[in-house]
């Protein structure tokens, strides 16, 4: 089996030695997402916006190899103020409403940037 690995060019990506995405037969991996832009997080203190951004990040790189928002299976949203659980909640509804994939938010103390207030991963599975 083969196994494809796509960057994104993304500032960390070889500081920390990820890929954006893994693909390997009909699944894919999408690495955490964060409203980082050219370098810079945008959007600092609303986490609503930032989970827009970073969703959009995550549906980018799914499309890069192939998959689409219908094809994932499952999500993990890291938050780090979990008060504020619904206005992320609300976004990932935005995005996987109607896919429904299994889910997870966890409550973290802080991301890689202080003004990173949420991160997006998910799984994904190519059905035929």
């Amino acid at each position: 089996m083969t196994v494809r690995r796509i960057g994104s060019g993304g500032p960390w990506e070889d500081v920390v030695g990820y890929s954006r995405v893994v693909v390997a037969a009909d699944s894919a991996w999408v690495s955490g997402c964060t409203a980082t832009v050219d370098g810079e997080v945008v959007h600092p203190g609303d986490v609503a916006a930032q989970a827009r951004v970073a969703f959009g990040v995550l549906v980018d790189a799914l499309a890069s190899a192939g998959f689409a928002p219908a094809d994932v299976v499952r999500t993990r949203m890291y938050v780090t103020d979990t008060s504020r659980w619904e206005e992320v909640g609300r976004v990932h509804g935005e995005v996987f409403g109607a896919v429904r994939p299994a889910t997870a938010m966890i409550g973290v103390a802080a991301l890689l940037h202080p003004d990173m207030l949420v991160e997006v991963e998910a799984d994904a599975v190519r059905l035929p």
